[in-house]
């Protein structure tokens, strides 16, 4: 029976591979890569650098351009789905073409693949689709929310509280909830933390987490938010893209 494997390789620092991945890498016959456009080569680099360093000989790497979202659709969600189709509709094709019958393929995601991404969801449409037949499994990685806190030397949670995971979008629709005192923040690319209201929060930010270009702020929410966004400014002007998250902490003071 063919084999796919979503593997989890971590936030950008090559050590953030665990053993388990390591392994995984180590027998894959053939890589799927969903290249993103020029403004991310240096992560299609580090993504080979990996493999280099831990896929078996012999191995292929087969590549290929990813589907975009239209970000100016305007249902967010009608433009997901068709997103994730569309995608399901490459995979389905790579799988099919490049991956034999007794043969292990592998999908490399950024991060943990089961928080925040669709490589799951699109592997378990094309299985339902029933065009192309294989078992698949799911290898976790280090997310950048873990990466996040250890960088700053803090925990995610506080005793007894809730910790809430959102997106930069519903932040700046609703705001943080009543009861909640610790909210992580991802995929907000329009900076949403500078238009809430910055009484009583603290923020520990974190943008490329594991690279050399790695960008770490904490402080109050008020004070260090001006300087995150300009950070983040300048950041994403110099190399088209930016990857950030962002824990948010009612101050305790």
């Amino acid at each position: 029976m063919r084999q796919i494997i979503v593997i989890g390789i971590g936030a950008g620092d090559p050590d953030h591979l665990t053993l388990q991945a390591v392994k995984a890498i180590a027998r894959t016959d053939v890589f799927l890569i969903l290249d993103k456009s020029e403004e991310r080569q240096d992560l299609i680099r580090l993504r080979r650098q990996l493999l280099d360093e831990h896929a078996r000989p012999g191995h292929r790497l087969v590549a290929a351009p990813d589907a975009e979202r239209d970000r100016t659709a305007p249902g967010y969600r009608e433009a997901v789905d068709d997103w994730r189709h569309r995608r399901a509709d490459l995979v389905e094709r790579l799988i099919t073409e490049h991956v034999g019958p007794d043969e292990t393929g592998a999908l490399l995601v950024w991060g943990d693949p089961s928080l925040y991404d669709s490589v799951i969801a699109v592997v378990a449409e094309v299985l339902a689709r029933g065009r192309v037949t294989f078992e698949y499994e799911v290898v976790p990685g280090i997310s950048s929310v873990s990466a996040l806190a250890a960088r700053h030397r803090t925990t995610l949670t506080s005793v007894g509280r809730p910790l809430q995971i959102t997106t930069g979008r519903r932040l700046a629709a609703e705001g943080i909830p009543d009861g909640v005192d610790d909210v992580v923040v991802m995929l907000d690319g329009r900076a949403a933390f500078t238009g809430i209201d910055p009484s009583g929060l603290d923020i520990h930010y974190g943008a490329y987490l594991g690279t050399p270009d790695e960008i770490l702020v904490a402080g109050p929410l008020e004070e260090t938010a001006p300087r995150i966004a300009e950070l983040r400014r300048q950041a994403r002007a110099r190399k088209g893209w930016i990857m950030d998250t962002y824990l948010l902490r009612r101050s305790t003071d």
